[in-house]
């Protein structure tokens, strides 16, 4: 059930404690790439995520801004700082629990937000009466992990599969051209850059030509797959805390 789309009383009426937060970013992703890549996907890899969840699933409306200043170069790039996002994040928790959608996971899109948001549910599961794990789609697609970029081959494709109207298709050549191959700037293991505009000047990271609509169904898929899984593990879950020693 998607909040945003639904009445209150549709939403007092649902028998469920689950939710899921989708959390994304509205920041460049090349020249082929709408600013809003993260939020989109993360939102759809929700959706199907709990579309084939065996329990009922409330969608929680998806969180649009993220940490992402290390792309403030780039126009239309928007940004919080951690603490704003921590906070945000763990109010909207918050305010799910008090209608007892207690056990949330939070369905990220940004690479910029997995250590806040893995704080924040920590946060949350310790002192809040809600319990909450952060769930990254683009760690949760096998093999197909190793090729995370920037704007990149499987976002392209996830976008491809889920918003073809979006992906700029006669620029992806550019993006390919004007892009870097990997992310950072790396020496014995510390990447010494903090902006990608560092080491990547139109904002891309990996081939985006190489994306497909059909590698994008399958990405989608494989996501969803593994978020109904942990989905099913949360509902089950003893969420009782340990007692102090």
């Amino acid at each position: 059930m998607r909040l945003a789309h639904s009445s209150w009383t549709d939403a007092d009426a649902a028998d469920t404690e689950l939710a899921v937060v989708p959390v994304g970013s509205t920041e460049q992703h090349g020249p082929h790439g709408p600013l809003g890549t993260d939020t989109l996907t993360a939102r759809a890899v929700a959706d199907a995520g709990a579309n084939r969840c065996g329990h009922e699933v409330v969608v929680a409306p998806a969180v649009p801004v993220g940490v992402a200043e290390e792309h403030r170069q780039f126009t239309g790039t928007l940004w919080v700082t951690e603490a704003n996002f921590r906070a945000y994040v763990r109010d909207v928790v918050h305010s799910l629990a008090h209608h007892g959608f207690d056990r949330v996971v939070l369905v990220n899109g940004h690479g910029g937000n997995i250590d806040a948001l893995r704080e924040v549910a920590g946060t949350i599961t310790r002192h809040d009466d809600a319990y909450a794990v952060p769930f990254t789609w683009f760690d949760a697609v096998g093999e197909h992990a190793s090729e995370m970029g920037h704007g990149g081959p499987l976002e392209t494709s996830l976008l491809l599969a889920t918003h073809p109207d979006l992906v700029a298709t006669d620029r992806l050549e550019a993006a390919r051209d004007g892009g870097s191959d990997g992310w950072g700037e790396w020496l014995h293991h510390t990447n010494l850059a903090f902006d990608s505009a560092e080491f990547t000047d139109n904002g891309t990271v990996g081939d985006p030509t190489a994306a497909s609509e059909e590698w994008g169904a399958e990405l989608l898929d494989l996501a969803a797959t593994a978020l109904a899984d942990l989905l099913g593990v949360v509902a089950d879950r003893d969420t009782s805390r340990p007692a102090h020693k």
